[in-house]
């Protein structure tokens, strides 16, 4: 049995992923920051499924715990070795360059790209002692194609090419593979909130006539944790209906 852990799992996509993991049989882990309530709500919904269903005892734990923060990231790794890590955590600031703070472009950057790369290093030696490992980094086609007002999300999600295609190298030859995950535009509440005309215009993007929703990202990650994909690494797969077509 596995051991999986995701950052920003509490809710929308992150939540999705949490459940597929658990579903496929993974003992799951999954950190927030202030989001007790909806993190607690998932453990126990979790907990009944499994109770329900009578299946074989498998964990679900949540931290409450900050990706940017190095000495947040050690701890939590002292508690739980992943053999699955997704790192999902993201924040936006989104406004044109010239209304950008230093300070914007920091939190961002600490969320997105600096967390995943605290995230990776602290999971590789337990990954690399055991011989097997799956490194799954949830990125964006705004960071593959742009998108005004997106600056700093952009730059964050674009690095994390950079990363995994490293990683893939670094790690390879001790069983151990990364992947970008590349939604587009997902039906989460945050979304949701979105003024109609925005959700039209990427629905419009799209050549499958609906925007994507939570299972459909982690339906991709599960598939990147299983040994279906022991022989892909080093890659990026889009699931956007075609929208950066």
């Amino acid at each position: 049995m596995s051991q999986a852990l995701v950052t920003g799992g509490a809710g929308g996509i992150g939540a999705a992923i949490v459940r597929a993991l658990f579903v496929a049989g993974h003992d799951v882990a999954f950190t927030h920051v202030g989001q007790a309530d909806e993190a607690a709500a998932l453990v126990a919904d979790l907990t009944t499924e499994l109770a329900c269903g009578g299946a074989s005892l498998r964990a679900v734990l949540a931290f409450e715990s900050d990706t940017a923060d190095e000495q947040a990231v050690a701890s939590l790794h002292e508690q739980i070795q992943p053999d699955i890590l997704v790192h999902c955590a993201g924040i936006t600031r989104d406004r044109a360059i010239w209304k950008n703070t230093t300070a914007d472009f920091d939190a961002v950057m600490g969320v997105n790209l600096k967390g995943a790369w605290l995230q990776a290093r602290a999971a590789a030696p337990h990954m690399r002692a055991k011989g097997w490992g799956r490194i799954i980094l949830i990125g964006s086609i705004n960071g593959s194609r742009g998108k005004f007002g997106q600056s700093t999300y952009a730059t964050t999600k674009a690095g994390l090419h950079g990363l995994s295609k490293t990683l893939a190298r670094e790690l390879g030859n001790k069983g151990v593979t990364v992947n970008v995950v590349e939604p587009g535009w997902i039906e989460t509440p945050m979304t949701l909130a979105v003024p109609a005309e925005f959700q039209d215009a990427a629905r419009g993007e799209t050549v499958t006539g609906r925007l994507g929703n939570p299972e459909d990202i982690a339906t991709a990650v599960a598939f990147f944790a299983s040994e279906a994909a022991a022989h892909i690494t080093g890659n990026t797969l889009r699931v956007d209906g075609g929208q950066s077509l």
